[in-house]
């Protein structure tokens, strides 16, 4: 079968991301149904940012995702990204965000303040310090000009090992990020854990958040909700979804 045409993916895109894009209205009402005693209260659509993910897809996809009207671009690997957003911008001379919504690893910081708008996954004082000097460095040599934003990825389970902070060091973690001058704190971001329900996950994060912004009340962002889950993540008041199979179909091998 021959590769399609750019018409044909911007066809299908397009398609997609309309059918994401109908899936936010319905979302964002309120709840039919009481969980945990509570009723979630509903929201304008347009409070609910769509983020989508373009790891493992070529510079091409996020081109015509400009075009359809995207501005706002997720990647998890630092070296794909750093290639595609120089692609990127050979084609598009025009502002738009990029979020690194994977793992980092300290010594990616520095590469990754060079060009992230965004972080979605800082969960230890380790990363914050390495984001600190990453985004001082950027800042001196001109590829940034602004703080880099930072969301908390957070722990749901307690599980240490498959990434976020537990829920008994976050506030110190916040504290450090708040205290800095080149780290701005954006809010929470969060991913249900394995074998758990989305409606038992969000609801948790959302209390978590609500707890949150009692001592950091501008850090309104919740970055919550993927393809497969996104409905319920905005039920329980996600800000930011990271959508990439729905609008770019399954991922090519990496």
């Amino acid at each position: 079968m021959s590769a399609p045409t750019s018409e044909e993916r911007r066809d299908e895109l397009a398609g997609r991301l309309a059918a994401v894009r109908e899936r936010l209205p319905p979302a964002t009402g309120p709840l039919n149904r009481r969980i945990g005693g509570r009723r979630a209260a509903g929201r304008d659509p347009s409070d609910v940012a769509l983020l989508t993910v373009t790891k493992f897809f070529p510079a091409s996809d996020a081109v015509l995702l400009h075009e359809l009207g995207c501005e706002c671009f997720g990647e998890s690997r630092e070296q794909e990204a750093s290639a595609k957003i120089a692609e990127f911008r050979e084609s598009v001379d025009a502002p738009v965000e990029w979020h690194m919504i994977g793992r980092v690893q300290r010594n990616k910081a520095r590469a990754v303040a060079r060009w992230a708008h965004t972080v979605h996954s800082v969960d230890s004082l380790r990363l914050v310090q390495a984001f600190e000097k990453g985004v001082r460095a950027a800042l001196d040599a001109g590829e940034r000009t602004a703080p880099l934003r930072a969301l908390l990825q957070v722990s749901l389970d307690g599980d240490r090992e498959r990434g976020g902070v537990v829920a008994e060091d976050l506030p110190a973690l916040a504290e450090a990020v708040a205290a800095s001058e080149v780290l701005e704190l954006g809010g929470l971001m969060g991913v249900p854990p394995l074998g758990w329900e989305p409606e038992r996950a969000f609801e948790q994060l959302h209390d978590m958040h609500a707890r949150f912004l009692q001592d950091h009340p501008a850090a309104a962002e919740l970055s919550a909700g993927m393809s497969g889950d996104l409905e319920h993540a905005v039920r329980w008041g996600s800000t930011c979804v990271r959508v990439g199979t729905a609008v770019l179909g399954y991922r090519p091998l990496a």
